[in-house]
């Protein structure tokens, strides 16, 4: 119950239940509450600006008051509906027509389609500065999730970039998946940090350091160890595991460089891996027609060769506090967009895409701070968007 409610209902006792006297002048001997906590009835408020005209008497200059910012037309809205529609369009993923269907069945009041979309590309615009804003402070993070995942555009299938850490998000639509789409980002050609990401080969092509993801890793060794029944993947998977385990035990999340259980974890480690190879792996098959090219080799011993020649980059966790097991905060950053895509099918102009990447990317970072989205959607509207203090501070 709250100290101070917005309304009060006194119940008055009138008459006495027994014997019916009149109790209108007796003053009560206790009060007993109950609060409801509501809504207030839905309405859009009307503010009108009126701005005085005066003509100067000494001179005759006619002079006329400035109307504010928010004002520039004669009718329109105001920040508040504006901030609630691309909010709900866009972190809630409401598709148009529902949510200008909300607003009719709210407030009575007809909002099209096209008037939406033209919040949108407002609010696209204005945040322009803080995403630039927030690529920089990824840029200065020491270590930085990579994913992308597939999202159709204009009836083609495109790609949605992701970069970010535990408190900064940025996204990017691009028509490719590779190097190409990489550098149209922004980040990883001028990154110097460890990018933790999966086994896809375009990460590979810059100079940074680098994690994988060792998720990955454990799904396949799963399936090899209960499909196919191969004893070195199953003491892989308990190694990599154990290994987890000893760096989440100690203070630093990671083990001293000049440790014994490191020491033990990277003889163990090459020890398995020999013991994999020395096992029957299947021959490789033949690609293409005509048997044409080079044989394709086994899933066996593709995860072999990956697991040897990125050793550095399975087991750079064990080294590094800041870099992690795996890639779960790159896969969590993308997942909404599977969601995007399963509500509203695809984005129907070249717009649409490059629209939902910088508002996501931007309500993704507040929420990521513990700061009001609805709030930044609507300063996005009414002034300079607020950014939170970890992205200022990192410039």
């Amino acid at each position: 119950m709250v100290e101070k409610p917005d309304h009060l209902v006194p119940h008055t006792v009138d008459e006495c239940d027994r014997c019916g006297r009149s109790l209108k002048s007796v003053e009560a001997t206790d009060v007993r509450c109950r609060q409801v906590i509501d809504i207030p009835p839905l309405k859009l408020e009307v503010t009108e600006h009126r701005a005085e005209t005066k003509e100067c008497p000494g001179c005759g200059c006619c002079n006329v008051a400035d109307f504010p910012e928010e004002a520039k037309t004669s009718v329109q809205y105001g920040s508040h509906i504006k901030a609630l529609l691309v909010y709900l369009n866009q972190y809630q993923l409401l598709p148009y027509d529902r949510t200008c269907e909300l607003v009719k069945d709210l407030f009575s009041q007809t909002i099209s389609q096209g008037t939406l979309s033209n919040w949108n590309k407002d609010c696209f615009r204005n945040l322009e500065s803080p995403e630039e804003q927030n690529r920089q402070a990824l840029l200065a993070s020491e270590v930085v999730h990579f994913d992308e995942t597939g999202l159709r555009s204009e009836g083609k299938l495109h790609w949605l970039h992701a970069a970010s850490t535990e408190q900064f998000t940025y996204y990017g639509l691009h028509a490719k998946r590779g190097k190409e789409a990489m550098d149209a980002l922004g980040i990883l050609e001028n990154y110097t940090g460890c990018a933790v990401h999966d086994h896809w080969k375009s990460y590979f092509k810059f100079s940074c350091d680098h994690s994988l993801c060792n998720t990955h890793h454990l799904r396949e060794l799963t399936y090899l160890t209960e499909q196919d029944g191969l004893d070195w993947a199953d003491k892989l998977m308990k190694l990599l595991l154990e290994a987890k385990g000893l760096c989440e035990a100690t203070s630093e999340n990671c083990l001293a460089k000049d440790s014994a259980e490191l020491a033990s974890i990277d003889l163990r480690y090459d020890a398995i891996l020999a013991e994999g190879f020395a096992q029957d792996i299947p021959p490789p098959t033949k690609t293409g027609k005509k048997n044409r090219g080079r044989p394709k080799q086994s899933k066996v011993k593709n995860l072999l060769d990956r697991l040897r020649d990125f050793k550095t980059q399975v087991l750079a966790f064990l080294t590094h506090p800041l870099i992690p097991f795996d890639n779960n905060q790159g896969e969590r950053d993308i997942r909404m967009a599977k969601l995007k895509q399963k509500i509203s099918g695809c984005f129907r102009g070249a717009e649409g895409g490059h629209i939902f990447a910088r508002i996501r990317g931007y309500v993704s970072t507040l929420r990521k701070n513990g700061q009001n989205i609805l709030e930044g959607i609507e300063s996005a509207f009414t002034s300079t968007p607020i950014l939170p203090h970890c992205v200022l501070t990192a410039e």
